[in-house]
């Protein structure tokens, strides 16, 4: 397992999924549209959202279109989801438990 140095700690599930996705460009969940990040983007595409200064406790992870999703930083595996436009209003809806349930119930939901 590699650690993953971006300021604040990995929690152990998404570090296996980086691991997992090794060298790919991304993970395109089905046809869905939701793409999550490789390792190598996420520092931008949070640099991009700027997503320190309007949710400084969370860390984005991919998206699809205008719909983010997060984790906590420092927090356990749960996945978040916003609206890209709204961040700092609205709260973060939790949407699963981990990374791996996340991606099972999107194809579920396919």
């Amino acid at each position: 397992m590699h650690e993953y140095d971006f300021g604040f700690s990995l929690p152990k599930g998404y570090q296996v999924f980086l691991d997992d996705l090794g060298d790919q460009p991304g993970y395109d969940i089905g046809e869905t549209g939701i793409c999550l990040y490789a390792k190598e983007d996420l520092t931008e595409r949070n640099q991009t959202y700027q997503i320190d200064e309007d949710e400084p406790d969370f860390f984005m992870i991919g998206q699809d279109g205008d719909l983010a999703y997060f984790l906590k930083k420092n927090g356990d595996d749960s996945i978040y989801e916003n609206d890209l436009g709204a961040l700092g209003s609205l709260e973060m809806q939790k949407v699963a438990e981990s990374i791996a349930d996340f991606i099972n119930q999107i194809l579920q939901e396919e």
